[in-house]
């Protein structure tokens, strides 16, 4: 729209993830300095901010919010004299977070920002976004557990979803459940920890034990999910190569409306009995090519792990083919 030759423009910016309060500082000061120097009007109300004005002016004051977002959910503060900062270098064109960055960024977590680290965890990204179910392949340390459960925690908080739900296969890797002490549950709690490390990671720990007590969060062995139909949800599956055919399909059968699915495994860590087949083995050869259903392979190059992981996994590839040959 013009008004006596000038462009003018309407903005408005979903604040997702954010301490309201903190953004905007004791009685609004960290607005002040934004008031102080731009025309351009802008109110919150709730979650969003709406900014009028000239365009051109109108493009700073929201970048100058985004970085405002940022700063405070990287560092978990922030000053009058931030927004300050921010103002001179967006008013200069300059970032501090450049927005590939942000369209990396996945969650903003108690500790820190999760985000793609590298060009497969970002086409990882672009995939989930657009199917309804992901697998995500490959050796340990890639992320794929880790960013599949930071995609679940980022869809509850948005309100996409209303629950999650992890499952594993409960396979014996070496070790045998029946000499385990405990009950059931004391048995199965190894297996599953991980993620439950994920998740504490991202969320207070009240605020997990809260959504534990309600059900709002399950983790739970993946016969446990033998007859569910799970509307509304999002559903990951991990180690997935443990699991057989039929619990695969039986897994893969569970998705109800409004919900999405991770499945994550190493089809080079198999530890089923040589007569049983890897369900994940065999679902990236039936379901390829099916819309809604996409794939994302890593290797050895995608690990994000402490370095000497991508040397063992190198060591191991090494030994495997001398063997073989």
């Amino acid at each position: 729209m013009f008004i006596g030759g000038i462009k003018l423009a309407e903005k408005i910016i979903k604040l997702e993830n954010v301490d309201l309060i903190n953004l905007l500082g004791f009685q609004d000061s960290n607005l002040k300095p934004i008031e102080e120097r731009f025309s351009a009007s802008f109110n919150v109300r709730g979650d969003n901010v709406y900014i009028k004005g000239v365009q051109e002016e109108v493009e700073v004051v929201e970048k100058i919010f985004r970085e405002m977002v940022y700063v405070l959910n990287t560092s978990g503060k922030l000053r009058s004299q931030d927004v300050e900062t921010i103002i001179d270098l967006s008013i200069q064109g300059r970032d501090i977070v450049s927005n590939k960055e942000l369209e990396s960024v996945i969650l903003y977590s108690k500790k820190d920002v999760i985000k793609a680290k590298n060009p497969n965890q970002e086409k990882y990204m672009d995939i989930v976004q657009k199917n309804d179910i992901c697998f995500s392949i490959g050796p340990a340390g890639t992320g794929k557990t880790y960013l599949a459960v930071a995609f679940a925690v980022s869809a509850l908080k948005k309100g996409i979803v209303q629950k999650i739900i992890l499952a594993r296969p409960a396979v014996e890797a070496g070790e045998s459940l029946g000499f385990l002490p405990g009950d059931f549950r004391e048995k199965i709690d190894p297996y599953l920890r991980p993620l439950y490390d994920a998740l504490q990671d991202m969320l207070p720990g009240e605020q997990l034990r809260a959504y534990m007590d309600k059900g709002v969060i399950e983790i739970v062995p993946l016969a446990y999910m033998r007859g569910r139909t799970l509307n509304n949800a999002y559903v990951i599956l991990d180690e997935a190569q443990n699991a057989t055919g039929m619990q695969m399909k039986m897994f893969l059968t569970r998705l109800g409306p409004n919900s999405k699915s991770i499945i994550t495994g190493d089809i080079t860590q198999i530890d089923l009995p040589s007569s049983a087949q890897s369900g994940l083995l065999q679902a990236k050869d039936i379901l390829k090519g099916i819309d809604g259903v996409g794939f994302i392979y890593f290797d050895k190059g995608d690990v994000v792990r402490h370095r000497l992981v991508k040397d063992i996994i190198n060591a191991y590839e090494k030994y495997s083919n001398g063997k073989n040959q």
